[in-house]
């Protein structure tokens, strides 16, 4: 299964469609959204495109690929517009004998792990910044940021294919890559 993974969209209609044709062009089976879909939080910029309501529309025309999580800017009212669950502080996926943990990353991250093995990963947007970082025997990954992305990194993407994750920009040029 080809997953194509993105966090931090804070309702950009644009880098939503962005984000929808990378998907497309993937040939991704679904996609796992970190949280923080449709609004755009106090501390940011509002971004490119700010539409929420667009942001929604053109989710919900994908609901049944989509796995999401709870991100700090995400309300309780996003539920009620989001045909898909979004309410989860976190999700697990078995890669091989590896756990992925998928968060945020505002309740979980590096200062604060969640019950882990070695060997096991720790995947997590909510910075805005790419990273791979090997620390105690768990491998922390974050994909940046769709549409606000900070500290110089390009707005984009990851996809995790048979055991491999790749960082992209969002015209699919990959720029890291962190096999399991």
């Amino acid at each position: 299964m080809k997953w194509l993974i993105a966090s931090d969209l804070h309702g950009s209609a644009y880098y939503c469609r962005a984000l929808l044709d990378a998907f497309d062009r993937e040939g991704a089976d679904r996609m796992l959204l970190l949280g923080d879909l449709l609004y755009h939080g106090p501390r940011n910029d509002l971004p490119r495109e700010y539409d929420p309501k667009a942001v929604t529309a053109l989710l919900n025309g994908r609901q049944g690929d989509i796995l999401a999580v709870r991100g700090n800017c995400d309300a309780d009212i996003d539920q009620v517009v989001l045909q898909f669950p979004i309410w989860a502080d976190y999700a697990l996926l078995a890669e091989g004998k590896r756990l992925i943990f998928v968060t945020h990353g505002h309740l979980f991250n590096l200062d604060k792990l969640p019950p882990l093995h070695e060997g096991d990963i720790l995947l997590h947007g909510h910075t805005h910044v790419p990273a791979c970082e090997e620390r105690d025997g768990v491998t922390y990954l974050n994909p940046g940021s769709l549409a606000i992305p900070k500290e110089g990194s390009p707005h984009g993407y990851m996809t995790l294919e048979d055991g491999v994750f790749l960082w992209k920009t969002l015209d699919g040029e990959v720029y890291k890559e962190f096999r399991l």
